[in-house]
């Protein structure tokens, strides 16, 4: 049986401004620095402590009476800023 005709096709490159520059990549691979992982990991733990003390003496300090339901967004707010800080870690 004859062999069939291979097809050449021409590489494919992108238009020059399509592409971001070197300097881009390289410095958008780079590793996060060590204090970013701490305040992450801080703020996720002062989250979840505010609501803790929330519950268990809220009653007693006097800030967390006079804030009331906003505890709630103080503490969940604090765990979230750390996840979101997490989707960026590298």
């Amino acid at each position: 049986m004859p062999k069939s005709k291979v097809r050449k096709k021409s590489v494919y490159t992108p238009p020059e401004g399509v592409l971001p520059s070197s300097a881009a990549r390289a410095r958008a691979v780079q590793p996060s620095p060590r204090w970013y992982a701490v305040l992450m990991v801080a703020l996720m733990l002062v989250g979840l402590l505010w609501i803790v003390v929330y519950y268990v003496a809220g009653d007693r300090i006097g800030v967390m009476v006079s804030l009331g339901a906003w505890n709630f967004l103080i503490g969940f707010g604090l765990m979230v800023a750390g996840l979101v800080m997490s989707m960026r870690w590298r």
